[in-house]
């Protein structure tokens, strides 16, 4: 049987290595990278999108979820990605967690540069599958949304 510092060791890991899981998807969004993305998730992962209480979007799948995350992440110049606070839950080969973000998306209307800058919160479920922490499914709420145009 593991030690008591032994399994503190191990809880410490899984807290960094889920860190890093929401990390990199933050990272691998602002480089507009959709299909490295899905590598983070589990084949039959969901991804569901709240704004204003009311869900716009479902997905399922990782192809469903590179798909439309690659025409999003399209739409926009520049992608800027900026997470807070992540707690996580983990229950043996299962965890749960929850991921506040800061998401500034860059675009082009009519010459000027606009920001449509979001707060997001992220109920995440993951599990450890071949070595590894992935995300199962991501329930996204859109706190609140602003769109300025930004002054250069």
């Amino acid at each position: 049987t593991l030690s008591n510092l032994e399994k503190k060791m191990e809880e410490l890991e899984n807290v960094r290595a889920l860190r890093e899981l929401v990390d990199n998807f933050s990272i691998l969004a602002d480089q507009k990278e959709a299909l490295k993305q899905t590598e983070l998730f589990t084949k039959d992962a969901t991804v569901d999108s709240y704004v204003n209480g009311t869900l716009v979007s479902s997905l399922k799948g990782i192809q469903q979820i590179g798909d439309a995350f690659e025409a999003f992440l399209a739409n926009f110049e520049t992608v800027y990605h900026m997470n807070g606070q992540h707690v996580v839950s983990i229950n043996g080969s299962k965890a749960e967690g929850t991921l506040y973000c800061r998401v500034d998306l860059i675009s082009s209307e009519n010459g000027k540069k606009i920001n449509n800058a979001s707060a997001v919160s992220y109920k995440d479920e993951y599990v450890y599958e071949n070595g590894q922490w992935l995300i199962a499914k991501r329930t996204s709420t859109f706190v609140w949304q602003d769109k300025q145009e930004l002054n250069q």
